[in-house]
């Protein structure tokens, strides 16, 4: 049986990668990429020769069928997504729970930890981390309101993504909410990196400075 590494990448700035990544990347037989493009950027900066294959939220089952059965034959392949650490909000879970039902001992699973926005936003929230909600995405339609409901409610401090679309939605949204501190990172690690701190009034006031673009990261303070 062949072993599935989970390989976490940059979330922006490439030189976020570790010696241990760049190993496994070069040695096994094929990367499972979100998009194929983005990871080429990855693989051509550090002259990894490795071929791609594509694996994303949209994979049909007998892609995955197929994959499996190239672990089965021995080989061995690295899940990688655009940015950061699969699994985490994206679809490498499903991936990982497939090849569990197969067997739980007959496909080994590495982690190759790394990289992941959650706890690079985190790491710089101010707030006490010892304990915190991780809630991915919020919903884009239905079931927004309970989401944020529960988000403001929450005893200890809540962190989520938002996409550039609907950040000024959810920073209002919240506003209406509470008054709760927040932390707002955008593009972390990117070259316009910037870090938005106070209400979700005070951080709406500064994003009409400033282009909306990029991913977000929310951390909502504790009580």
């Amino acid at each position: 049986m062949g072993i599935l590494y989970i390989v976490a990448t940059p979330i922006g700035n490439l030189e976020d990668i570790s010696k241990r990544t760049l190993r496994i990347l070069s040695e096994v037989d094929l990367i499972l990429c979100e998009d194929t493009r983005v990871t080429q950027k990855l693989l051509t900066r550090y002259e990894i020769k490795t071929k791609t294959m594509s694996y994303h939220q949209h994979t049909e089952i007998k892609k995955i069928e197929e994959i499996i059965s190239f672990l089965k034959e021995g080989k061995n392949l690295a899940l990688a997504s655009d940015a950061g650490t699969p699994g985490i909000s994206d679809p490498g879970n499903k991936l990982v729970a497939k090849l569990i039902e197969v067997g739980p001992r007959s496909i080994e699973i590495v982690p190759i930890p790394g990289p992941s926005a959650l706890t690079a936003a985190a790491s710089i929230a101010g707030f006490s981390m010892d304990r915190f909600v991780f809630l991915g995405f919020p919903p884009v339609k239905k079931k927004r309101k309970k989401f944020f409901e529960e988000a403001v409610n929450s005893r200890y401090p809540v962190v989520f993504y938002e996409s550039p679309y609907r950040i000024i939605k959810t920073l209002k949204e919240i506003d209406l909410l509470t008054a709760r501190k927040i932390v707002v990172g955008r593009e972390l690690t990117k070259k316009f990196e910037t870090v938005y701190r106070g209400s979700a009034k005070d951080v709406l006031a500064e994003l009409a400075k400033d282009e909306i673009r990029g991913e977000f990261v929310v951390v909502i303070g504790d009580k």
